[in-house]
């Protein structure tokens, strides 16, 4: 894994132990010399098959060692040389997690929108499950949770993308994100009640935990559970870049479910429903007030929070207003530019 271990440490700014190095990188050689000898021999001697499977297994080892750029050209040339369309899209797969690995977005859109066409020409059951796995994969690295969770509950009965994660794992993140995606019917009618989610969360109790705990209202628990999934996430390698809004947006469902029970309730009853102090209950709902994001206010004297519910009608009416006075604005500038 030479060039990898170069890659590594040139980013996270180590010191390069040229003994280690030099030791990888012979062996890299070696075997990179052995491949190319087959695929020699192949070339002279066999046929286009044997080439393809000469090809495919340097463009694996070079994938294996973190040679990015010389494995997507051994993939490419690999490509060129597959017949059949399954064997055409596991080529194609490989290239993307490749992108996933690297967060290449420019290699895994393309690939994607590659492996769509494809599998609209006649691609296999199996193969078009496991490209929802990849995208779904990638909503979710890039905030798109509402689609990553309509893909990832698509193929939890039918989950093969073993080559990706298990399906612990996929259970986890197809939990986490339907919870911060789905409204609560939906979260009860796809999650709460999927057979195939409940027979994994046997045996994730945290997890279990984290999602019936906000369903069923024990707020104080979902707290506790709320910052296990962000000490996950935090280091997890897609989702790590998202966990502050993940968390955050969390809260505010928590927040918001528990007001839309009551027209008022103290800011202690909150406290203690949520098992924190008064203090950070106010300073948290205030600052989501102020935002926009929670509909209430705060009677501090009195120690009480009041929901104030928008009327949807009404507040449509005053979008409308407010965007239809920024389109005008922009014309009136527009058209003095213009008129010059």
């Amino acid at each position: 894994m030479a060039p990898f271990y170069n890659e590594t440490c040139e980013e996270l700014g180590w010191p390069v132990d040229s003994a280690l190095h030099s030791r990888m990188k012979k062996a890299n050689e070696q075997e990179l010399k052995r491949l190319d000898d087959v695929l020699a021999d192949a070339e002279a001697n066999l046929g286009e098959s044997e080439i393809k499977d000469a090809l495919l297994a340097k463009a694996e080892y070079l994938c294996k060692i973190g040679d990015k750029e010389n494995s997507l050209t051994a993939f490419r040339k690999t490509f060129e040389k597959t017949v059949g369309m399954g064997n055409r899209l596991d080529v194609i797969f490989y290239q993307i997690r490749i992108g996933l690995f690297y967060m290449d977005h420019d290699l895994i859109t393309r690939n994607i929108d590659k492996a769509k066409s494809l599998i609209e020409q006649g691609g296999d059951w199996d193969r078009r499950n496991r490209l929802k796995v990849y995208q779904g994969l990638y909503c979710m690295s890039i905030r798109d949770f509402k689609k990553a969770a309509e893909l990832f509950l698509d193929t939890v009965s039918t989950f093969t993308s073993y080559e990706l994660m298990g399906y612990k794992e996929f259970v986890t993140y197809t939990v986490m994100i339907s919870m911060i995606a789905l409204d609560r019917p939906q979260l009860r009618e796809k999650v709460i009640k999927g057979a195939e989610i409940l027979e994994v969360l046997h045996g994730l109790p945290q997890l279990r935990e984290y999602l019936f705990s906000l369903y069923d209202c024990h707020y104080g628990s979902f707290f506790k559970a709320l910052g296990w999934v962000e000490e996950k996430i935090k280091v997890d390698h897609w989702l790590h870049l998202h966990y502050r809004y993940y968390v955050r947006e969390m809260r505010i469902m928590a927040y918001s479910q528990l007001l839309e029970s009551y027209r008022s309730l103290t800011l202690q009853y909150m406290a203690t429903a949520f098992g924190v102090t008064v203090e950070f209950v106010d300073q948290e709902l205030s600052r989501f007030i102020a935002a926009g994001r929670l509909h209430c206010k705060i009677d501090k004297v009195g120690g009480i929070v009041e929901t104030n519910r928008p009327d949807s009608k009404n507040w449509q009416y005053q979008e409308t207003i407010k965007k239809g006075d920024l389109l005008l604005n922009r014309v009136q500038k527009l058209s003095r530019v213009i008129n010059i």
